[in-house]
């Protein structure tokens, strides 16, 4: 990949897409992951203003400090890149409250982790409506377009989508040439909405690399063409993408026939 040339491709796409829109800027939600990190740098590139918001909920100390720490890189590097840490733990924590959580459900606490992603989603378009900005998703090719491994209306639920045809790899080669800290690209990727520390790996049983590879042959294969590791990891890839496809796909739309509109 040549990513000095990547690189300005995303940064003029997001300038020229930003005035073809009629917004003022970009506010990009910052997690201290690796997708995150890219976007961010590659919206303060621009040149145009920048919001940067670390949106904690329980969140483990030292993602909250790889957060702290890009943004404060940021903004001494870019004059137009401004940062802001909002903790909405007792927002979530009320919200718990009101809905009168049932602990025995068993889709309890996915369904309150996809919630704590939908908070942030509300955080980040509360800043763009004030400042009439747009707001940047982080995901990434894997993650949107093939396993779903995102929150429908919640980090899904974005404006313009920088680095969704890169890989989680290539997400990674830009990183090192943009000069995103050593501590961003050295931890592990997690989508941090629960109490413990579990990675992305540990949620889908797959690497990044793992499902690339299975997203690179899924179309030309089916799981009994393979055996051992491959034969498991494609499986796990075709299953969380039957899985996401109302996710993949546009909202389905009911179409009335002409003559029962007459």
């Amino acid at each position: 990949m040549r990513r000095t040339e990547v690189i300005s491709h995303i940064v003029k796409w997001l300038s020229d897409y930003l005035v073809q829109s009629g917004a003022k800027g970009f506010v990009v939600g910052v997690s201290g992951g690796i997708d995150s990190a890219v976007v961010s740098t590659l919206a303060a590139k621009t040149g145009k203003p920048v919001l940067l918001l670390e949106m904690s909920i329980h969140q483990p100390p030292d993602q909250v400090s790889r957060s702290q720490e890009h943004i404060k890189n940021l903004i001494e590097k870019f004059p137009n890149v401004t940062g802001k840490n909002i903790d909405i733990t007792r927002t979530f924590e009320s919200l718990k409250a009101d809905l009168s959580v049932d602990e025995g459900n068993k889709n309890n606490n996915l369904s309150l982790a996809n919630t704590r992603s939908r908070l942030r989603m509300i955080t980040l378009y509360y800043y763009a409506g004030i400042n009439n900005f747009l707001v940047c998703g982080t995901g990434n090719k894997v993650e949107d377009f093939g396993v779903g491994f995102y929150t429908k209306y919640g980090d899904g639920g974005v404006d313009i989508s920088p680095i969704a045809d890169l890989l989680k790899s290539q997400v990674y080669e830009l990183a090192k040439e943009l000069g995103v800290s050593e501590s961003i690209q050295k931890a592990k990727p997690t989508d941090g909405l629960w109490a413990d520390d579990r990675s992305d790996e540990d949620q889908i049983g797959a690497t990044y690399p793992e499902l690339e590879w299975a997203m690179s042959v899924h179309d030309d294969h089916t799981v009994s063409d393979f055996s051992g590791r491959e034969r498991e990891v494609f499986g796990i890839y075709d299953r969380l993408n039957k899985l996401a496809q109302h996710k993949i796909n546009p909202i389905p739309v009911c179409k009335i026939p002409e003559d029962l509109l007459k």
